[in-house]
């Protein structure tokens, strides 16, 4: 007996997740096929010493009453059961430069971001202003931003790039480094991004700044259990190795590694789009898709130092900090000199669960450059599938993170004596757990020059095949989300989504 489902999913990220979840609320037949132990893509984490730790979501933006993502996981079921805690209102992030002591804030809501920052900036208040109202104004033209809306994009707001918009806000040099400070959350080349990706990462974050208590594996986890119930069946260890088309030459179902065969009337990929090509198979594939996809410049990947502390040594913090160790360092931190490095990071805290005043925990993030670990990259090595990598690599490593505690010993002068323990990933552990190419973190650079290369459409030229996830659409736990309803619209058709989510927001009104 041959199983044939609905719709077949090839990997369980978000936008994997979220897609299984519209369509089994549909009454859809579905399955996800996922190769590795965990499920959640970018959302898995990972225990040391009892403690957890997140691996891509630091935190969330968006998520308070009325606002896009809380809608948007109203309608999934698992916003009332996410165990948050709401970052300082007044700096969610931080951004400092070299020896200057003075930690800028990004505030939480409009007012108040414009009036914190204003402190240190008393000249530029209408300029913050100005900053705001075009970041809203950019995001309120993006297709689903605003959950139901327009389906087309403004070809004028794709085309606006960061450094001329930031440099037409304010003349402030300063600032201008303060304001594209978090850019680490789209690896930010903020001389070629488009605005746009600026804009969208930044502004829910400005609405609301929350952390996923026990890490972000808690909202694949919910997803996964409405999945269930929805009688939506998810297997992992299940790598995809072939695709199968039956005699009409018709896409009808995959083949995993393990040999086992699964069928459905369509599928979605949910992998990076360069293993989905390798999958189907080049030569069905258009000669002009293939040579743009391919063209495509990864972003960065990055190094990543897990701390476990002594207790009652470092005090907790409740805010992001970026740091950089100049000022015009914001515009291109990922092309870094080696004999630098860490020349930038991202450092966040976990608090203590029976000393919240106290961290347990810090995680800081660097960029890294593939090449780096370009040594190493025919091993492979994940939970599920255990290979050493050798000597030299834990040598590297080790010696990475010295450099890491070295950097952060300028902000935190007794850190070393702190420390219990040490644990690090690079970019071979991006790659082998995430399966995104050369370990980039945020899929590929989208440049304001030409934003429609890098656009794919969800709907393939291949009759059956979708596609979803951060290598498609816009990264990010917002961004992967609109990503998979927009896909779902391909399949179910955007008018019956849009009346969905509005019967959903009508509902919430009126309770």
């Amino acid at each position: 007996m041959k199983k044939t489902y609905d719709i077949l999913i090839i990997g369980s990220g978000l936008g994997g997740l979220v897609s299984a979840l519209i369509l089994a609320k549909e009454g859809l037949k579905v399955c996800i096929l996922e190769k590795n132990n965990q499920y959640g893509g970018n959302l898995q984490t990972f225990s040391r010493d009892k403690l957890i730790f997140d691996t891509g979501v630091h935190y969330l933006g968006g998520l308070s009453k009325g606002q896009n993502l809380h809608q948007f996981f109203s309608y999934l079921g698992i916003m009332d059961d996410l165990d948050l805690q709401k970052m300082d209102e007044d700096g969610y992030d931080k951004i400092t430069f070299g020896d200057d002591e003075i930690e800028y804030p990004h505030a939480q809501g409009y007012e108040n971001f414009v009036e914190q920052l204003s402190q240190y900036f008393p000249d530029e208040k209408e300029n913050l202003e100005n900053y705001c109202e075009e970041i809203q104004r950019v995001c309120n033209q993006f297709p689903r931003y605003n959950v139901v809306g327009s389906n087309n994009y403004n070809e004028e707001i794709l085309h606006l790039n960061t450094k001329r918009f930031i440099e037409s806000i304010t003349s402030d040099k300063k600032l201008q480094s303060v304001l594209l400070g978090s850019n680490f959350l789209y690896a930010g080349d903020s001389e070629n991004v488009p605005f746009y990706v600026h804009a969208l990462t930044v502004n829910s974050y400005i609405q609301s700044a929350y952390k996923c208590v026990k890490g972000g594996s808690q909202i694949s986890k919910l997803l996964i259990k409405k999945l269930r119930e929805s009688g939506a069946e998810i297997h992992k260890h299940s790598e995809v190795s072939t695709v199968t088309f039956n005699e009409n030459g018709v896409l009808n179902g995959v083949k995993t590694k393990e040999g086992k065969e699964y069928f459905a009337k369509q599928i979605i990929s949910n992998i990076e789009i360069r293993s989905t090509i390798k999958l189907i198979g080049e030569e069905r594939l258009k000669k002009s898709f293939l040579n743009r996809v391919l063209s495509w410049e990864p972003v960065s990947s990055c190094f990543s130092v897990y701390l476990v502390l002594k207790p009652h040594s470092i005090s907790n913090f409740n805010y992001n900090l970026y740091h950089y160790s100049s000022e015009d360092l914001v515009w291109n931190a990922y092309q870094y000199k080696k004999e630098n490095w860490p020349e930038t990071y991202m450092l966040s805290s976990t608090e203590s669960k029976h000393y919240p005043e106290f961290a347990e925990s810090l995680t800081a993030i660097s960029y890294m450059d593939f090449d780096e670990v370009k040594n190493w990259q025919n091993t492979f090595n994940t939970v599920a599938d255990e290979e050493e990598r050798g000597q030299q690599y834990e040598k590297f490593k080790l010696e990475k993170a010295e450099k890491m505690i070295d950097a952060l010993e300028k902000k935190i002068p007794d850190l070393r004596q702190s420390i219990k323990k040490v644990y690090t990933s690079s970019p071979l552990s991006y790659r082998d757990y995430i399966g995104s190419f050369e370990g980039n973190m945020y899929g590929y650079i989208k440049s304001s020059e030409n934003p429609l290369k890098t656009m794919v459409s969800p709907r393939t030229k291949i009759n059956n095949l979708f596609l979803t996830g951060q290598s498609v659409n816009m990264h990010g736990i917002l961004g992967c989300t609109i990503g998979a309803f927009n896909t779902c619209a391909e399949i179910l058709g955007k008018e019956l989504i849009d009346e969905r989510l509005t019967q959903m927001i009508n509902k919430n009104k009126s309770e």
